[in-house]
């Protein structure tokens, strides 16, 4: 008996100390990742058409401006079938506490051509357009992947969002740019993998006052990519300054790493980020593609502690050493029961009924009639 009563009461301390050595986890963690509530609300696929004599597709990127309620979505157009360009969307959803919300329908209103400095239509393939985010000060910063194989190096640039012109590029690191006869070693963005993700965070609505901007590229740079792939491919993050007064400046560059390839996908890459109100946190949008089809996951992101990986030449030899940023699992959309296409887009949208915000995520269609330009409609709070 005193031996069974002495096995209950160690049981009870091993379950005390579980317990006390759990609960701080779990605490650091809830104040390390603010809980989330996502809501799935509908599906809504934008139909096949042409405007102003463009073809609408390729549309790899969203932002929303609040004050006019509209939305601006950019086609990844090379400047091939049209000149490379982004649209004005006005989306109607339904919301009220009655019903849940629906997209009730997207209309096309206006194209916007995008122009180099000196107003003139990008030629075909000199621009790989991929993100877009707009800017307090009303203007549009969008990225360009660039097309390493044509030597046509990748940029960020502030256009106009009225006339599309550019207006001014954001410095690079020379890290991200390809290779010249002077280097001994490859660097540089990979094709098709360059600057995806694009986000700005505001913490004030004045144009004057100054925002930070995130980019990050879908994959490893050359020098990073190893001969045999990692688990959790190494990205880099670049956080930036912005002001009227002087040149964009870079704060720093964190280490993001990728999910692990599924079994079956040939292609795995981080295709956005947004900017959450709390400064140092976003949303992360990875995309997979394979012999299973498209699938994707929503993370929650935060900068605490990570390494600033300026300095980091390469990581062919593993990542060990750094701190990455943090990241949780926010939601797996295969778990949605739809059958996803290639979604590369994210933005909030305008609050519902009840004051939650609205999330979308929005496809690539790749200009191929075997995919659709898929919408997604998500409630955040």
């Amino acid at each position: 008996m005193r031996k069974i009563v002495n096995l209950i009461l160690a049981l009870t301390v091993i379950i005390g100390l579980s317990a006390c050595s759990t609960m701080p986890q779990i605490q650091a963690e809830e104040r390390l990742f603010p809980p989330i509530s996502l809501e799935f609300l509908d599906k809504y696929e934008i139909p096949t058409q042409t405007f102003q004599e463009t073809p609408i597709g390729g549309l790899s990127a969203i932002t929303y401006h609040k004050q006019k309620d509209r939305f601006y979505a950019l086609s990844d157009d090379r400047s091939q079938l049209s000149p490379a360009r982004f649209y004005t969307l006005k989306i109607d959803i339904s919301s009220n506490n009655e019903q849940i919300a629906k997209i009730q329908g997207v209309t096309v209103e206006n194209v916007t051509t995008l122009q180099n400095e000196i107003g003139q239509n990008y030629s075909s393939q000199t621009i790989d357009p991929e993100g877009i985010s707009l800017s307090p000060r009303g203007t549009v910063f969008i990225s360009s992947e660039g097309i390493p194989k044509d030597e046509i190096n990748p940029f960020i640039g502030e256009f106009n969002s009225t006339t599309g012109q550019l207006q001014e590029q954001i410095p690079l690191p020379k890290r991200y740019l390809i290779a010249t006869d002077t280097d001994s070693e490859p660097r540089g963005v990979e094709e098709n993998l360059g600057f995806e993700p694009l986000t700005i965070s505001s913490t004030s609505t004045l144009k004057d006052d100054p925002f930070r901007l995130f980019t990050a590229t879908e994959s490893s740079l050359k020098q990073d990519t190893s001969t045999t792939p990692p688990l959790n491919i190494p990205v880099r993050l670049l956080h930036y300054v912005i002001s009227p007064v002087g040149s964009p400046v870079i704060v720093a560059e964190h280490l993001y790493l990728l999910d692990e390839t599924p079994k079956g996908a040939v292609s795995n890459g981080l295709t956005e980020l947004l900017a959450l109100p709390k400064e140092g946190s976003w949303l992360s949008l990875e995309r997979t593609f394979g012999v299973f089809g498209f699938g994707a996951k929503l993370f929650q992101v935060v900068n605490s502690g990570a390494s600033d990986t300026s300095t980091t030449l390469s990581f062919q030899e593993g990542t060990n050493n750094t701190n990455p940023l943090r990241k949780k699992l926010l939601l797996d959309l295969e778990t949605l029961d739809i059958e996803l296409d290639n979604l590369e887009g994210m933005t909030l949208g305008p609050r519902l009924a009840d004051g939650s915000k609205t999330l979308f995520l929005i496809s690539d269609d790749n200009f191929n009639a075997e995919q659709t330009t898929q919408l997604l409609l998500f409630k955040l709070s």
